[in-house]
């Protein structure tokens, strides 16, 4: 999954779980104006075979996408990034 690579980017790729983890949320979230609470967020991600129960991946993801702007919080609700690949 390259498509999270920006050549333009010093920073290594997202790993492909956390890629994943994206496209997991944006089909839950339904669109850009659409939004998750963490808890949410975090359970949809749990409930994958991908992450880890304890909430710890799912975290990381989260906070991996956030910093990254794959995923942004708005009144203390996660949105998706509306992205746009080549």
């Amino acid at each position: 999954m390259t498509r999270f690579s920006d050549p333009s980017d010093p920073r290594p790729p997202l790993p492909d779980w956390v890629q994943e983890a994206y496209e997991i949320l944006a089909d839950a979230a339904g669109g850009p104006e659409s939004d998750l609470t963490y808890e949410e967020a975090y359970a949809l991600l749990d409930n994958t075979d991908a992450f880890s129960a304890e909430h710890s991946d799912s975290e990381y993801a989260v906070e991996r996408l956030l910093k990254r702007g794959y995923l942004y919080e708005a009144n203390g609700t996660l949105r998706v990034t509306e992205a746009v690949f080549e």
